[in-house]
């Protein structure tokens, strides 16, 4: 009997042990009573009653991902292209996603694969390639919308790749490069261009700064001159103005006069007009030049 009792007390210990439940962060226990919906456990401690209650399922509270194979779309210009999407998606209300449908994950599939065949049918091939962002925001609108009965909130859609057949890929490569090939060739041009007018832009400049150049240089040469011809008309009217001052008798003159005369007669001149003031002047000069030679010549002779 005592050994009998010890089993049942390990027994019913086993029982209540496997009925404690922990349920864990970022977890959702969904718990049925007699086969029928009972409670929804969340974080902490809980107590399943043995043989009445049962975890139907443990749901994941967190995001979660969903990468779907590429599926076959049409185009409004009828190319076939291969396109796989990556789903962003919360569970928010474990009930619903527990009875609210059956195959959560391929009914999300399936829903995936038609809203995208409905998008993209509207579109054409190039049109396709480009709105990215608006087919990924209408897909994720209208998955949210269908969801939401089932307890799931989609929060993003990507399209992962988007594969034009291979005659396609291999017209868009060529016309990418020739559309290169017609940049490059517009960028060479441009740069040809802004160089002529740079070149041409520093020939002007230089033609410019030359032309400055002479003009100053040749303003600062007629402002010399014009300043030494004025010194010497300053100095020419100081001697005057001294000359004047000290008044000279005619002799002096006459000698000033024939200095002028000499400085006139230089070689140059071809006919010179004598003044008889000059002649005379001259003469006399002349006498007195005889005056001075014939003693030095007789005192020679002896």
């Amino acid at each position: 009997m005592p050994i009998l009792w010890i089993i049942i007390i390990i027994i019913v210990l086993i029982v209540l042990a496997t009925n404690i439940k922990i349920v864990q962060q970022s977890k959702a226990f969904i718990i049925e009573r007699l086969g029928a919906f009972q409670a929804v456990w969340g974080v902490g401690l809980h107590f399943k009653i043995p043989l009445i209650e049962r975890v139907v399922k443990v749901v994941s509270l967190k995001e979660q991902v969903a990468d779907f194979p590429p599926q076959p779309v049409i185009t409004k210009d009828n190319v076939t292209m291969q396109i796989d999407t990556v789903l962003y998606f919360q569970i928010t209300d474990p009930k619903l996603y527990v009875y609210g449908v059956e195959q959560p994950m391929n009914a999300i599939e399936n829903l995936a694969a038609t809203t995208l065949r409905n998008i993209i049918g509207d579109l054409e091939l190039d049109q396709s390639l480009t709105s990215r962002d608006v087919i990924n925001t209408k897909m994720r609108t209208i998955l949210d919308e269908a969801t939401d009965p089932w307890g799931i909130k989609v929060n993003r859609v990507e399209l992962k790749n988007i594969l034009p057949p291979r005659e396609i890929q291999n017209a868009m490569e060529k016309q990418m490069k020739a559309e290169r090939e017609r940049r490059e060739a517009i960028l060479q041009a441009e740069g040809q261009k802004a160089s002529q007018i740079l070149v041409a832009e520093g020939q002007k400049q230089s033609v410019i700064l030359r032309a400055d150049a002479e003009k100053q240089a040749r303003i600062m040469a007629a402002e010399a001159e014009a300043a030494a011809i004025l010194k010497v008309q300053e100095a020419m009217a100081a001697g005057l103005k001294l000359l004047n001052e000290a008044a000279p008798n005619d002799q002096v003159v006459k000698l000033k006069a024939l200095e002028a005369f000499q400085k006139a007669a230089n070689g140059k001149a071809t006919k010179i007009i004598i003044p008889s003031e000059i002649q005379g002047l001259a003469g006399l000069c002349a006498s007195a030049k005889e005056l001075f030679t014939e003693p030095k010549a007789e005192e020679e002779q002896k």
